[in-house]
């Protein structure tokens, strides 16, 4: 893979995670202004449940890309997504547990929109690829 569709795919993670932690944190402002405090801190509490564990995932899929080959980058996606999985499940029982008041309803909206953030990747990604104008003629 050459050098700038490499850098390119880097800006798109950083730009995803830098969006899910923009998202979550305008919804956490704007729950705290509207509802409370507890609403506002609850929403931050849920993107970081979120961006956390998909940082820990892109960490382990881009240094993988040093190592050549297609093996050492499905075991490190392998890797990553079940320690993303377990990080997610490891946070939302630390704040369920620890946290005390929580607004479950704003700690899973907070969730939710920064994972939505994540089609943005997609639709960012789509953009980049120029469409191939190819001839299909079948041989004739």
């Amino acid at each position: 893979m050459d050098e700038p569709v490499k850098r390119r795919g880097s800006n798109i993670v950083v730009t995803v995670l830098a969006g899910q932690l923009v998202v979550g944190t305008v919804l956490a402002a704007l729950l705290w202004g509207l509802i409370g405090g507890v609403a506002g801190y609850s929403a931050m509490l849920g993107s970081l449940t979120c961006v956390i564990p998909n940082a820990f995932l892109a960490t382990r899929i881009a240094l993988a890309r040093r190592d050549p080959g297609a093996r050492a980058l499905i075991r490190a996606a392998y890797t990553g997504e079940m320690g993303k999985l377990a990080l997610t499940v490891l946070m939302f029982s630390f704040v369920f547990v620890m946290v005390r008041p929580l607004a479950a309803g704003a700690l899973f909206a907070g969730f939710i929109a920064a994972q939505l953030v994540t089609f943005a990747g997609f639709l960012m990604r789509d953009a980049g690829h120029e469409e191939l104008d190819t001839d299909n003629k079948n041989g004739e």
